[in-house]
């Protein structure tokens, strides 16, 4: 039986992946413009993997270096549009992309554990890499705006995840006292070892069926999805 966390103060959650489903965007486009399907999901993974590795090489090369996750996003699609389309992508695409990103799809779970944890008085957040304009459309798009207290971007620190102050800014942004206190939610094993070496509880949503990272930290609890959130924190 999972472990229940006890004195939790507020609920993060991680956004893409966690929330929103990063996959979504080439899904929408795939039968517009013609792509097979296998070929559409390998596109799709290369620009999540760019996404992320550049955001990591960004932080590593120092603070001159940070640019907007948007930005991010954009050139981590360049990279898998010229790998998957070698003599250019078809006309339009690139542009559908981006805009679909700023609406990504939920993952089907999440708007009823959002509300559960709001009518239970649970302080709820995202804290992600996204930039602040593409985190406001995204929630707006998906009817997550007035489910949360926060939405918390590293946009204001110029560093991205997994760097400390970026966990750091939850507590300040949600005025949490200890790291104990806020149970973390992330479908990114990297994230989720980071929070939890930072010291927060941490729920692994291990969608995908990942193996656990050799990192320091580890996860309280690993989830397929966040349905069983709320008992886990005792509130259902």
């Amino acid at each position: 039986m999972t472990e229940r966390f006890e004195g939790i103060e507020a609920c993060v959650f991680d956004a893409y992946g966690t929330l929103f489903d990063v996959h979504s965007a080439v899904a929408r486009c795939r039968d517009d413009f013609g792509l097979e399907v296998e070929a559409a999901q390998v596109m799709s993974d290369t620009w999540r993997s760019k996404q992320l590795a550049y955001s990591w090489l960004r932080s590593l090369m120092g603070a001159e270096h940070y640019v907007p996750f948007w930005q991010v996003t954009g050139e981590a699609l360049d990279f898998a549009l010229e790998t998957a389309f070698p003599g250019g992508p078809p006309t339009g695409l690139r542009q559908a992309l981006m805009d679909s990103y700023r609406t990504l799809e939920t993952y089907p779970e999440v708007i009823g554990v959002l509300q559960a944890l709001k009518a239970a008085g649970m302080k709820t957040a995202i804290l992600s890499n996204g930039s602040p304009d593409m985190l406001e459309s995204v929630c707006d798009s998906t009817g997550c705006t007035a489910l949360l207290d926060a939405v918390l971007s590293v946009d204001e620190l110029g560093v991205f995840k997994p760097d400390p102050r970026v966990y750091q800014l939850a507590m300040a942004g949600l005025g949490v006292s200890t790291p104990g206190a806020i149970s973390f939610q992330s479908s990114n094993a990297w994230d989720a070892a980071a929070a939890s070496a930072f010291g927060f509880r941490v729920v692994w949503c291990n969608r995908f069926g990942q193996a656990r990272e050799r990192l320091p930290g580890s996860p309280d609890t690993e989830l397929k999805t966040l349905e069983p959130l709320p008992a886990i924190l005792g509130l259902a």
